[in-house]
């Protein structure tokens, strides 16, 4: 079978009927009614095995459009994430429809896997369309080695990168950053911490924005921003932030993987974390910003969580300008632990990164709000784009894309979960015209972390992921049983969707070998 034409259907024992992925086939059924905020009734609309539609009903100004299959969204409607969905597509300004992704949940305010794009002249912009942990995201470093040639060596790299990043509630890192300094990271972003010696400058193109989002203006964070930041470049945190080992599985699209710098038995590292405390500090202090402001403006808000400021009033602007300062302060996190990735493999196999070919692949985050132009119903129009939990999949050719990839689109990083699989993809020209150049971000929970904690022993599964050849290191087995594969979705059936609906492609998928925890 040729590879990147492998096909994506499953074949059924006879007895029983499989979708596209492989799961058994739920009887038809009448159409899912959604209760709205409002009290008004919607039906939700299958436009496409891919594609369902909650039609603009009540004070919805569009209607909502999630990207799924049946049994996701049927799960996403019983734990009031199409609500949530509908609840978007009432805020002014928004335009075509309130997006969401297969891996959709309940969030703050907006649902996790959300996509919503506004107007500037009369749109809004929202806190908890970001979310708390702003610019939270996921780069990956390639190597040029094949694990098959260090495959003894892979327990001994696992434990070092254990030791040089943070990992865990509030740990602090070795980069300490002068006031000063801290205003140059959030100003000036990536650029600034390669010219002071953390990283390659080949690493900067290899950044969405080049690794800096214009706007940022330190003069809007707070002390206690800047107290929970000034540590923490180069660290985890907690949640489902980790740093992973990985081996490249298999390739679908070995043209794009080459572009890429892919290949099949490699080991990669993949990060994901985001702006740590500072984010989280500026999330907070600016939905109180946002909601007086949502308030004297007359907004209409089906939920308070919601809160929001015309983008064009005082309070938008200045939420926008910390808002890129947390962004910043983001990737540089992400940088700060590349250099300790590449000190790591140095240190265990005594050759330099550039010999070891440590570059990065990619970075994206999946928790912003940009300024973008996209074509609406033929008229081009610049927008504010929100993505809470949701990752940009440029088309080949786009602008804003690095040259060395204008010719197969953007890569897009889809983490799993640590007992399956992760995902490098590529963008498309139908995620430019479906989603605003959107896709997923993961897998996306399907269990609260005290109901894991409840349900799986931290100590079972470390043995049981150690079973299956997964060097795992967890500040806790407490914090380690929230964070369990059956915790979440199925990140395999999660990209098959994108893919079928044409929000991404598949080009390579990525298998864990060691996974560091807070």
């Amino acid at each position: 079978m040729t590879a990147g034409k492998r096909p994506l259907s499953s074949i059924s024992d006879g007895s029983r009927p499989v979708d596209n992925v492989g799961r058994e086939k739920k009887p038809d059924m009448a159409e899912t009614k959604i209760t709205l905020t409002d009290g008004a009734t919607a039906r939700l609309i299958e436009i496409d095995p891919w594609t369902w539609e909650i039609p603009k009903t009540g004070r919805m100004l569009v209607p909502g459009r999630i990207f799924s299959d049946r049994q996701l969204v049927e799960r996403a409607s019983e734990e009031k994430a199409l609500e949530q969905v509908a609840n978007v597509a009432c805020l002014p300004g928004i335009v075509d429809a309130s997006l969401a992704m297969p891996d959709i949940h309940w969030g703050y305010g907006f649902a996790i896997g959300g996509v919503a794009a506004f107007r500037i002249s009369d749109g809004v912009i929202s806190p908890g369309g970001v979310g708390y942990d702003i610019a939270c995201g996921v780069r990956l470093v390639r190597t040029n080695l094949r694990y098959t040639d260090v495959r003894n060596t892979v327990p001994a790299l696992v434990h070092e990168l254990s030791r040089s990043i943070p990992a865990g509630v509030g740990r602090r890192g070795r980069v300490r950053l002068s006031r000063r300094e801290l205003d140059a990271v959030m100003t000036d972003g990536v650029p600034w911490m390669v010219n002071h010696g953390y990283g390659w400058k080949e690493d900067v193109e290899a950044i969405e924005d080049g690794g800096v989002l214009e706007g940022a203006d330190p003069s809007l964070i707070s002390e206690r921003a800047r107290e929970r930041g000034t540590a923490q470049p180069g660290t985890l945190g907690a949640g489902n932030h980790f740093a992973e080992v990985q081996r490249v599985e298999e390739i679908f699209e070995p043209e794009a993987a080459e572009a890429f710098g892919v290949f099949e038995d490699q080991l990669v590292v993949m990060l994901h974390s985001g702006s740590r405390g500072l984010g989280h500090q500026i999330c907070t202090e600016y939905i109180k910003i946002t909601a007086a402001a949502a308030a004297r403006a007359g907004i209409y808000l089906p939920d308070r969580q919601l809160a929001c400021a015309p983008i064009e009033s005082p309070e938008g602007r200045d939420y926008y300008a910390a808002m890129a300062c947390g962004v910043n302060f983001a990737r540089v996190n992400r940088q700060v632990m590349t250099h300790l990735v590449r000190e790591s493999f140095e240190y265990i196999l005594k050759s330099s990164a550039e010999k070891l070919g440590m570059g990065v692949v990619y970075d994206v985050s999946h928790n912003v709000a940009k300024f973008e132009e996209h074509d609406v119903g033929g008229t081009r129009m610049k927008l504010c784009v929100h993505r809470k939990g949701a990752t940009r999949s440029f088309a080949a050719g786009h602008p804003d894309l690095p040259p060395k990839y204008r010719d197969t689109g953007q890569p897009v990083i889809i983490p799993g979960d640590m007992g399956r699989a992760s995902y490098l993809l590529k963008g498309t020209e139908s995620a430019m015209k479906r989603s605003f150049g959107s896709t997923c971000h993961g897998a996306g929970r399907v269990m609260g972390r005290k109901a894991a904690r409840r349900a799986i022993p931290g100590y079972e599964l470390k043995h049981r992921l150690e079973s299956q050849g997964i060097i795992v290191k967890a500040g806790s087995t407490k914090s380690l049983a929230e964070e369990a594969p059956e915790a979440y979705k199925d990140v395999n059936i999660i990209v098959d969707i994108c893919h079928h609906a044409g929000l991404s492609h598949k080009v390579a998928r990525l298998r864990p070998l060691g996974v560091i925890k807070g």
